[in-house]
């Protein structure tokens, strides 16, 4: 009997420890399988949360590709991929802004993609005036409340609150240049009605300011002086305008070939947007007094001869594709300041490679210098030329533009009344006085003149909101007798007034404009006595006694408003759930 026990409590024993081993397996598999579970749901959550995410943001960017094609959208719009969804909603902010957001569902975990867009170009203005090579001239009196950069010089009597920078241009180089050895060609001018003048074409490398010119030239008998002009492309013959010119003196140029330089009263920039520009040698004509210049036949790729008369009927060579002997200097000047009052208490610098007779609050960075009230600190390089902050390709976009709001042809008036107008191109002047004002709705070009007198105001209609408006003109701009610009009502709201001209009176600020960004790249800005502004950009600027630009520093982030059709911009973007 006590055998049989033991037998049966063995057996006992045997199960319960596997009931105890089984137990202990399944403690341990799901303290293993519980945690991969756990894990296994959190990366199933991240993914749908991150695939929620980038569907939102394809929702945005499918409707800022809509609008900024001018493609069909619906103020909602949804996005389905398998079980996800985001739908877009746009909504506008005012008349130049709008909302875009995109919600996305996956298995109720949502994510929120918020951008606000905005139509325009966007500009700096970094300095109360910035100017091309032509510099500055400051009168009696003058003041710039702000900083000035100068791709040209820096002279007169004024003050500039800030600091002054003159910089140098690049290394005189000969930048454009045909012919070289015996020339295959001699085109003779200036001996006869038809054959009076001479020209070619061409187009420079890099923006710099003009030099030079060299021509490989001979005479016969005592010809008179010729002009030297450089002017702009008319339709594939000179046009018009003249952007500089010089003297050839015939007692210079021998009987035989030699190379000749030619200088200029003054040095333009000449720009590589690419811009064609023509050479040409103006002179009288005479059967016994006349020049010779090399040629060759299609040597120079970049242009073309033509012979004729300046001013009237231009011809091709003999025989056609004939092109000069000539080379285009670019570059090769230092910055100079001179006569200017720099800085306030300690601060303000000046900055050029040589600075005469000034006053300087800060430090005189500059290689020579002389009569100054602090000696070179010399530890600087020169400063290099900067762009002025609005491209050829910002003026072209504006001028469509305002064309696509159709055309006014004839001269247009806002005298003594109240006109709104934009986006419009008028094939004409533009004239706003005697009380009235002019209302933009969208942006301006106006291919003649543009005078603002007499009371007149220019101002943006309200639902520009703190965005900035644009009046591109051909001609030149006259802004004078209690004549001014405001903007939307929204403050930092500005108009930007835009002269293409070449012309040394492009811009003429009479008085204090108010909210104006004045902008002549090609020509002369003059702002006579007493005259006030924000802000000046120009060739070359002169500013009369007592004038006073007062930088606003709102100008440092502008954005121009191209009107209805214009593109958009994208102001912010965020994830907002």
């Amino acid at each position: 009997m006590k055998t049989n026990n033991l037998k049966y409590n063995s057996g006992a024993a045997m199960m319960m420890f596997v009931i105890f081993l089984i137990f202990g397996s399944i403690t341990v598999i799901v303290g293993i399988v519980g945690p991969v579970m756990r894990e296994f749901q959190i990366a199933k959550s991240s993914l749908e949360s991150k695939s929620t995410y980038f569907l939102s943001e394809s929702g945005v960017e499918d409707a800022l590709y809509r609008l900024k094609n001018n493609r069909q959208i619906s103020a909602s719009e949804t996005l389905v991929l398998g079980t996800s969804t985001t739908t877009t909603t746009i909504t506008d902010i005012n008349s130049n802004q709008k909302s875009i957001e995109s919600l996305g569902d996956t298995n109720s975990y949502q994510r929120k993609i918020a951008m606000v867009i905005e139509k325009g170009d966007g500009a700096s203005f970094n300095y109360g005036i910035q100017t091309g090579t032509g510099g500055i001239v400051m009168g009696t009196g003058s003041k710039v409340v702000g900083n000035v950069y100068s791709n040209g010089d820096i002279t007169g009597s004024g003050s500039i609150t800030g600091s002054a920078t003159a910089a140098n241009s690049a290394a005189s180089v000969a930048d454009q240049t045909n012919g070289t050895g015996t020339p295959a060609y001699d085109v003779t001018f200036g001996n006869g009605a038809t054959t009076e003048d001479i020209a070619q074409s061409f187009t420079v490398s890099a923006s710099s300011p003009l030099n030079k010119v060299q021509l490989y030239i001979k005479k016969i008998g005592s010809p008179s002086n010729a002009t030297v002009k450089i002017v702009n492309d008319s339709s594939g013959a000179p046009g018009s305008t003249v952007i500089a010119s010089g003297t050839l003196s015939s007692s210079t140029v021998g009987t035989s070939y030699g190379w000749i330089d030619v200088n200029f009263t003054t040095n333009p920039t000449l720009s590589n947007s690419p811009t064609t520009y023509w050479l040409i040698i103006d002179t009288t004509y005479s059967a016994t007094k006349y020049y010779v210049l090399g040629a060759n036949s299609n040597g120079y790729a970049n242009g073309v001869g033509k012979i004729g008369k300046s001013g009237g009927t231009w011809n091709n060579t003999t025989p056609s594709g004939l092109d000069m002997f000539f080379q285009i200097y670019i570059g090769g000047f230092t910055g100079l300041i001179s006569g200017i009052t720099i800085g306030t208490g300690t601060v303000g610098n000046a900055y050029a490679h040589t600075v005469n007779n000034a006053t300087i609050k800060g430090t005189n960075y500059c290689q020579t210098g002389t009569g100054n009230n602090k000696a070179c600190n010399t530890t600087m390089a020169d400063p290099v030329q900067t762009g002025l902050p609005i491209s050829e390709q910002n003026i072209s976009a504006w001028k469509d533009n305002a064309a696509a709001g159709g055309t006014y042809t004839g001269n247009y008036s806002a005298s003594g009344t109240s006109k709104t107008l934009g986006p419009k191109k008028i094939v004409g002047n533009l004239t706003v006085d005697n009380g009235g004002t002019l209302s933009l709705s969208g942006t301006l070009w106006v291919t003649g003149n543009l005078s603002v007198n007499n009371n007149g105001n220019m101002n943006l209609v309200s639902g520009y909101g703190s965005n900035d408006g644009v009046i591109v003109v051909d001609g030149t701009i006259d802004v004078g007798n209690n004549a001014t610009f405001t903007g939307s009502g929204t403050t930092g709201s500005y108009i930007l007034a835009l002269s293409t001209s070449y012309s040394t009176s492009a811009i003429t600020l009479g008085n204090n404009a108010g909210a104006v960004v004045l902008y002549a790249a090609n020509g002369t800005i003059t702002a006579n006595n007493n005259a006030t502004a924000k802000e000046l950009n120009g060739y070359n600027i002169v500013l009369g006694n007592n004038t006073t630009i007062t930088y606003d520093s709102g100008l440092a982030s502008l954005n121009f408003v191209n009107g209805p059709s214009g593109s958009y911009t994208i102001s912010s973007w965020k994830e907002a759930q």
